[in-house]
Protein backbone atom coordinates (compact mmCIF):
# COMPACT_ATOMS: atom_id res chain seq x y z
CA UNK A 1 0.00 0.00 0.00
CA UNK A 2 1.80 3.25 -1.57
CA UNK A 3 1.97 6.40 1.49
CA UNK A 4 -1.11 8.43 -0.77
CA UNK A 5 -3.31 5.14 -0.12
CA UNK A 6 -2.68 5.24 4.06
CA UNK A 7 -2.93 8.90 4.19
CA UNK A 8 -7.08 8.43 2.55
CA UNK A 9 -7.78 5.05 4.70
CA UNK A 10 -6.39 7.27 7.82
CA UNK A 11 -8.47 10.06 6.84
CA UNK A 12 -11.47 7.81 5.67
CA UNK A 13 -11.19 5.94 9.61
CA UNK A 14 -11.44 9.76 10.97
CA UNK A 15 -14.59 10.52 9.34
CA UNK A 16 -15.93 7.26 10.39
CA UNK A 17 -14.76 7.11 14.22
CA UNK A 18 -14.20 11.15 14.97
CA UNK A 19 -12.81 9.75 18.45
CA UNK A 20 -10.09 7.65 16.95
CA UNK A 21 -6.89 7.75 19.49
CA UNK A 22 -4.24 9.72 18.93
CA UNK A 23 -1.51 7.60 17.94
CA UNK A 24 0.79 9.81 19.89
CA UNK A 25 2.14 7.84 23.54
CA UNK A 26 0.15 8.65 26.31
CA UNK A 27 1.98 10.67 28.69
CA UNK A 28 2.90 8.53 31.97
CA UNK A 29 1.38 9.33 35.27
CA UNK A 30 3.79 12.07 37.10
CA UNK A 31 5.19 9.86 39.57
CA UNK A 32 7.73 12.87 41.16
CA UNK A 33 5.27 13.84 43.61
CA UNK A 34 7.21 15.05 46.90
CA UNK A 35 4.90 16.19 50.22
CA UNK A 36 5.30 17.62 53.09
CA UNK A 37 3.30 18.31 56.45
CA UNK A 38 4.08 21.10 58.06
CA UNK A 39 2.77 23.33 61.47
CA UNK A 40 1.61 20.81 63.97
CA UNK A 41 4.23 20.87 66.25
CA UNK A 42 5.09 24.27 66.54
CA UNK A 43 8.78 23.84 66.08
CA UNK A 44 9.21 27.21 64.17
CA UNK A 45 9.62 25.63 61.47
CA UNK A 46 9.76 27.58 57.63
CA UNK A 47 8.33 27.32 54.69
CA UNK A 48 12.24 28.70 53.30
CA UNK A 49 13.62 26.13 55.58
CA UNK A 50 12.50 23.45 53.63
CA UNK A 51 14.83 22.37 50.56
CA UNK A 52 12.77 22.11 47.08
CA UNK A 53 14.58 19.98 44.34
CA UNK A 54 12.91 22.05 41.30
CA UNK A 55 12.22 18.96 39.55
CA UNK A 56 10.09 17.48 41.54
CA UNK A 57 6.50 18.40 41.73
CA UNK A 58 6.64 19.69 45.56
CA UNK A 59 3.29 19.84 48.24
CA UNK A 60 3.39 21.54 51.45
CA UNK A 61 0.12 20.19 53.92
CA UNK A 62 -0.33 23.20 55.86
CA UNK A 63 -1.43 21.11 59.30
CA UNK A 64 -4.00 21.52 60.50
CA UNK A 65 -7.11 23.14 60.14
CA UNK A 66 -9.71 22.05 62.82
CA UNK A 67 -13.47 22.59 63.30
CA UNK A 68 -12.61 23.03 66.98
CA UNK A 69 -12.53 26.27 69.20
CA UNK A 70 -9.12 27.68 70.33
CA UNK A 71 -6.47 25.44 71.49
CA UNK A 72 -7.02 26.61 75.22
CA UNK A 73 -10.53 25.41 75.34
CA UNK A 74 -11.12 23.07 72.62
CA UNK A 75 -14.93 22.63 71.55
CA UNK A 76 -16.16 21.35 68.49
CA UNK A 77 -18.12 23.75 66.13
CA UNK A 78 -19.89 21.19 63.38
CA UNK A 79 -17.39 22.56 60.60
CA UNK A 80 -16.62 25.97 60.97
CA UNK A 81 -12.47 24.92 60.33
CA UNK A 82 -10.37 27.34 62.24
CA UNK A 83 -6.45 27.77 61.71
CA UNK A 84 -4.07 25.70 64.28
CA UNK A 85 -0.66 26.07 63.25
CA UNK A 86 1.56 29.19 63.35
CA UNK A 87 0.25 31.97 61.44
CA UNK A 88 2.83 34.65 62.32
CA UNK A 89 5.60 31.86 60.95
CA UNK A 90 3.48 29.98 58.26
CA UNK A 91 1.39 33.26 57.05
CA UNK A 92 -0.57 34.21 53.91
CA UNK A 93 2.82 36.06 52.41
CA UNK A 94 5.03 33.47 53.45
CA UNK A 95 2.85 31.43 50.88
CA UNK A 96 3.14 33.90 48.48
CA UNK A 97 6.87 34.13 48.82
CA UNK A 98 7.65 30.23 48.15
CA UNK A 99 5.27 30.24 45.71
CA UNK A 100 6.67 33.22 43.18
CA UNK A 101 10.15 31.63 44.06
CA UNK A 102 9.04 27.78 43.15
CA UNK A 103 6.70 27.49 40.41
CA UNK A 104 6.99 23.76 41.05
CA UNK A 105 5.11 24.52 45.18
CA UNK A 106 1.80 24.11 45.52
CA UNK A 107 -0.29 24.42 49.12
CA UNK A 108 -2.69 21.73 50.44
CA UNK A 109 -5.08 22.57 54.16
CA UNK A 110 -5.10 19.48 55.95
CA UNK A 111 -8.29 19.09 58.05
CA UNK A 112 -8.48 17.17 61.68
CA UNK A 113 -5.24 15.43 62.59
CA UNK A 114 -4.88 13.98 65.69
CA UNK A 115 -5.63 16.34 68.49
CA UNK A 116 -7.04 19.66 69.05
CA UNK A 117 -5.46 21.27 72.16
CA UNK A 118 -4.57 18.32 74.47
CA UNK A 119 -7.88 16.04 73.52
CA UNK A 120 -8.54 14.23 70.53
CA UNK A 121 -10.12 16.26 67.94
CA UNK A 122 -13.28 14.00 66.96
CA UNK A 123 -15.19 14.48 63.52
CA UNK A 124 -18.81 15.02 65.26
CA UNK A 125 -20.96 17.01 63.26
CA UNK A 126 -24.71 17.73 63.99
CA UNK A 127 -25.75 16.85 60.53
CA UNK A 128 -24.89 16.33 57.10
CA UNK A 129 -26.12 19.66 55.82
CA UNK A 130 -25.38 21.78 58.35
CA UNK A 131 -21.53 20.70 58.36
CA UNK A 132 -20.68 20.65 54.70
CA UNK A 133 -22.19 24.01 54.46
CA UNK A 134 -20.30 25.40 57.45
CA UNK A 135 -17.36 23.71 56.33
CA UNK A 136 -17.36 25.00 52.86
CA UNK A 137 -17.61 28.33 53.79
CA UNK A 138 -14.99 28.02 56.38
CA UNK A 139 -12.45 26.19 54.24
CA UNK A 140 -13.04 28.42 51.49
CA UNK A 141 -12.38 31.45 53.40
CA UNK A 142 -8.82 29.76 54.82
CA UNK A 143 -8.46 28.78 51.09
CA UNK A 144 -8.39 32.29 49.42
CA UNK A 145 -6.89 34.09 52.41
CA UNK A 146 -3.54 31.80 52.27
CA UNK A 147 -3.71 30.80 48.22
CA UNK A 148 -3.91 27.22 48.70
CA UNK A 149 -4.49 24.93 46.24
CA UNK A 150 -6.12 21.50 47.41
CA UNK A 151 -7.16 20.03 50.34
CA UNK A 152 -6.19 16.98 53.01
CA UNK A 153 -8.41 15.09 55.00
CA UNK A 154 -6.68 13.80 57.98
CA UNK A 155 -9.21 12.82 60.89
CA UNK A 156 -8.44 10.31 63.32
CA UNK A 157 -11.20 9.96 65.41
CA UNK A 158 -14.77 9.91 64.90
CA UNK A 159 -18.42 10.19 66.92
CA UNK A 160 -20.26 9.22 63.57
CA UNK A 161 -21.21 6.49 61.49
CA UNK A 162 -19.03 5.67 58.50
CA UNK A 163 -21.71 6.78 55.93
CA UNK A 164 -22.20 10.17 57.65
CA UNK A 165 -18.20 10.71 57.52
CA UNK A 166 -18.36 9.31 53.87
CA UNK A 167 -21.91 12.03 52.81
CA UNK A 168 -20.13 15.05 54.61
CA UNK A 169 -16.40 14.65 53.45
CA UNK A 170 -17.57 13.52 50.17
CA UNK A 171 -20.54 16.35 49.32
CA UNK A 172 -17.30 18.92 50.94
CA UNK A 173 -14.94 17.82 48.11
CA UNK A 174 -17.70 18.00 45.09
CA UNK A 175 -18.82 21.43 46.42
CA UNK A 176 -15.21 22.62 47.04
CA UNK A 177 -13.77 20.98 43.40
CA UNK A 178 -17.14 22.28 41.34
CA UNK A 179 -17.08 25.79 42.74
CA UNK A 180 -12.97 25.47 41.66
CA UNK A 181 -11.93 26.43 45.00
CA UNK A 182 -9.31 23.58 45.35
CA UNK A 183 -7.94 21.93 42.48
CA UNK A 184 -6.80 18.27 44.18
CA UNK A 185 -7.82 16.61 47.03
CA UNK A 186 -5.91 13.70 49.28
CA UNK A 187 -7.03 11.52 52.21
CA UNK A 188 -4.57 10.39 55.06
CA UNK A 189 -5.81 6.87 56.45
CA UNK A 190 -3.95 4.64 58.51
CA UNK A 191 -3.99 0.56 59.74
CA UNK A 192 -6.48 0.83 62.08
CA UNK A 193 -9.90 -0.93 61.95
CA UNK A 194 -12.17 1.96 62.84
CA UNK A 195 -10.38 4.73 60.79
CA UNK A 196 -10.20 2.16 57.70
CA UNK A 197 -13.96 1.79 57.99
CA UNK A 198 -14.37 5.27 57.68
CA UNK A 199 -12.20 5.88 55.27
CA UNK A 200 -12.73 2.73 52.76
CA UNK A 201 -16.09 4.11 52.65
CA UNK A 202 -15.34 7.10 51.61
CA UNK A 203 -13.60 6.00 48.69
CA UNK A 204 -15.80 3.41 47.89
CA UNK A 205 -18.35 5.67 47.19
CA UNK A 206 -16.02 9.53 45.91
CA UNK A 207 -13.19 8.09 45.28
CA UNK A 208 -12.84 9.56 42.17
CA UNK A 209 -13.11 12.92 44.26
CA UNK A 210 -9.84 11.52 45.27
CA UNK A 211 -6.61 12.51 43.40
CA UNK A 212 -3.82 10.74 46.38
CA UNK A 213 -3.68 8.44 49.49
CA UNK A 214 -1.48 9.76 52.04
CA UNK A 215 -1.19 6.44 53.35
CA UNK A 216 0.26 6.98 57.12
CA UNK A 217 3.02 3.78 56.87
CA UNK A 218 4.71 4.93 59.58
CA UNK A 219 1.49 4.25 61.88
CA UNK A 220 3.03 0.79 61.83
CA UNK A 221 5.14 -0.51 63.93
CA UNK A 222 8.82 0.40 64.69
CA UNK A 223 10.94 -1.72 63.33
CA UNK A 224 9.08 -2.28 60.20
CA UNK A 225 11.59 -4.50 57.34
CA UNK A 226 11.53 -3.51 53.33
CA UNK A 227 9.39 -6.70 52.76
CA UNK A 228 6.90 -5.93 55.68
CA UNK A 229 6.97 -2.10 53.87
CA UNK A 230 6.51 -3.39 50.17
CA UNK A 231 3.98 -5.97 51.86
CA UNK A 232 1.74 -3.38 53.42
CA UNK A 233 1.64 -1.74 50.49
CA UNK A 234 0.39 -4.12 48.33
CA UNK A 235 -2.51 -4.42 50.86
CA UNK A 236 -3.40 -0.79 50.74
CA UNK A 237 -3.30 -0.49 46.84
CA UNK A 238 -6.07 -3.15 46.77
CA UNK A 239 -7.76 -1.33 49.51
CA UNK A 240 -7.26 1.88 47.59
CA UNK A 241 -8.04 0.47 44.63
CA UNK A 242 -7.37 2.74 41.45
CA UNK A 243 -5.78 4.90 43.87
CA UNK A 244 -2.34 6.82 43.76
CA UNK A 245 -1.44 5.51 47.31
CA UNK A 246 1.80 7.60 48.17
CA UNK A 247 4.59 5.74 49.99
CA UNK A 248 5.95 7.48 53.40
CA UNK A 249 7.88 7.50 56.16
CA UNK A 250 8.15 10.12 59.26
CA UNK A 251 11.15 11.66 60.81
CA UNK A 252 9.71 12.23 64.32
CA UNK A 253 11.06 8.14 65.60
CA UNK A 254 6.84 7.21 65.56
CA UNK A 255 7.58 4.02 63.64
CA UNK A 256 7.19 2.30 60.19
CA UNK A 257 10.15 1.74 57.46
CA UNK A 258 12.56 4.38 58.14
CA UNK A 259 15.45 5.94 55.51
CA UNK A 260 17.81 4.14 57.95
CA UNK A 261 16.28 0.71 57.33
CA UNK A 262 15.95 0.83 53.65
CA UNK A 263 12.42 3.00 53.17
CA UNK A 264 14.51 4.31 49.72
CA UNK A 265 15.53 0.92 49.06
CA UNK A 266 11.87 -0.01 48.90
CA UNK A 267 10.72 2.97 46.76
CA UNK A 268 13.44 2.25 44.60
CA UNK A 269 11.76 -1.33 44.34
CA UNK A 270 8.55 0.58 43.91
CA UNK A 271 9.44 2.26 41.44
CA UNK A 272 10.74 -0.16 39.03
CA UNK A 273 7.60 -1.77 39.31
CA UNK A 274 5.84 1.63 38.27
CA UNK A 275 3.83 1.89 41.59
CA UNK A 276 5.62 4.64 42.85
CA UNK A 277 3.36 7.55 43.12
CA UNK A 278 5.24 10.09 44.95
CA UNK A 279 6.62 10.00 48.50
CA UNK A 280 5.13 12.27 51.52
CA UNK A 281 6.88 12.81 54.70
CA UNK A 282 5.90 13.49 58.57
CA UNK A 283 6.98 16.68 59.24
CA UNK A 284 8.54 19.33 58.45
CA UNK A 285 8.65 20.43 62.10
CA UNK A 286 10.54 17.17 62.92
CA UNK A 287 13.14 17.37 60.26
CA UNK A 288 14.61 20.59 60.87
CA UNK A 289 16.74 19.27 63.55
CA UNK A 290 18.61 17.15 60.68
CA UNK A 291 18.72 19.82 58.56
CA UNK A 292 15.97 17.78 56.20
CA UNK A 293 18.82 15.11 54.84
CA UNK A 294 16.15 12.73 54.47
CA UNK A 295 13.92 15.33 52.38
CA UNK A 296 17.15 15.54 50.22
CA UNK A 297 17.41 12.29 49.41
CA UNK A 298 13.43 11.40 48.71
CA UNK A 299 13.37 14.27 45.93
CA UNK A 300 16.56 13.44 44.60
CA UNK A 301 15.08 9.89 43.90
CA UNK A 302 12.38 11.29 42.49
CA UNK A 303 14.01 13.55 40.55
CA UNK A 304 16.26 10.86 38.95
CA UNK A 305 18.74 12.78 40.58
CA UNK A 306 20.45 10.54 42.65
Amino acid sequence: MGSAQIIFLFSFLQLLFPTLPSLEATPLDNTRLFREYIGADGNNVRFSDVPIHPDVEFHFILSFAIDYTAASSPSATNGKFRVFWDEQILSPSSVSSIKAQHSNVKFALSLGGDTAGKQFAYFKPKSITSWVKNAFESISRIVKEYDLDGVDIDYEHFKAHPDVFTECMGKLLLRLKRQNVISFASIAPFDDDAVQTHYLALWRKYGDLIDYVNFQFYAYGKGTTVSQFLNHFETQTSNYQGGKVLASFATDGSGGLTPEKGFFKACRTLQSRGKLHGIFVWSADDSKKNKFHNEIQAQNLLANAD
